[in-house]
């Protein structure tokens, strides 16, 4: 019984740390809006920190110092910095920065996937006239346009991700050529199966044609299969009690108290077989 409980719990725990494992550890997020990064003050823009505990215990900081105990889950920007916040259950965020320079070159402020269309675009100082723009990947350019500002790719690989940098020449009293600050672009791979085995746990990469089914939903289904599994050894482990204790509380057979065959029915099938003298007290000994 003590091994059967500790089997039980041994595989519990071992699913549940696998559990956590395939979730990974809850964290806390630091959105923005609009949704590109590094994110400009002229857009009015809006942090908001997600994450465990009361939104009123939100701690941010601005270029790595303290700046707002208990402040608000969101606010709007007034002033260029390097933004991150804290929430008590789930620690501090990544950082989100916000510029004011006179040429920056955006990306999308979400999980950027394999297979994606992705547009990076190159913005002048509150939206004045930029031309001439040319885009360049680790210092090898990769684009460019006479009137446009924008870089496409498509489909995105894996050998897109690195450092991004936009120039052109800014139109302001007196053109000048400019170049933006790196930008870095990471693609990942999307995964939408998730295969557990004791101590192993397996990320398969999917389709990258469909991959907009989010990850959140195959960490779902095998948690729902978890705990379905533990369900089952969880009823399998009390059956198996409950037979064992039936077991235990059944009676010893009394010898007394075994049926005695009726001893004319005895007579009547000596009566019907042939037998010796010689043989009367050895059968009537095994009948009894």
């Amino acid at each position: 019984m003590a091994g059967d409980t500790g089997m039980a719990r041994k595989v519990a725990l071992l699913l549940w740390a696998q559990t956590l494992g395939l979730a990974g550890a809850q964290t806390t997020q630091l959105l923005v809006d609009p949704p590109w990064k590094p994110a400009v003050l002229w857009d009015q823009v809006t942090l908001s920190c997600q994450g465990l505990g009361t939104a009123g215990a939100t701690t941010w900081y601005q270029d790595g110092q303290h700046w707002w105990q208990e402040g608000p889950a969101n606010f709007t920007v007034t002033a260029s910095g390097t933004y991150t916040c804290d929430r008590p259950s789930t620690g501090l965020s990544p950082p989100m920065r916000v510029l004011n320079a006179r040429l920056v070159l955006q990306v999308p402020a979400w999980e950027l996937l394999e297979g994606d269309t992705v547009t990076l675009r190159c913005r002048c100082w509150r939206d004045m006239l930029v031309t001439e723009v040319r885009f360049y990947h680790e210092d090898k350019e990769v684009g460019r346009s006479l009137t446009g500002t924008k870089l496409s790719l498509s489909p995105l690989q894996l050998n897109h991700s690195g450092r991004y940098r936009c120039g052109g020449w800014v139109s302001s009293n007196m053109s000048a050529w400019m170049l933006s600050a790196p930008v870095t672009v990471t693609v990942h791979v999307p995964v939408d199966i998730a295969t557990i085995t004791p101590g192993v746990l397996e990320l398969t990469p999917r389709d990258t044609g469909t991959h907009r089914d989010t990850v959140a939903a195959g960490v779902s289904g095998a948690f729902l299969f978890l705990l379905l599994l533990v369900g089952i050894i969880v009823a399998w482990y009390q059956w198996h009690r409950l037979d064992a204790r039936k077991h235990q509380e059944r009676p010893p057979l009394d010898p007394l108290a075994l049926p005695v065959e009726d001893p004319h029915m005895m007579y009547m099938e000596l009566q019907r077989q042939p037998w010796e003298p010689s043989d009367t007290y050895d059968n009537l000994h095994q009948k009894l």
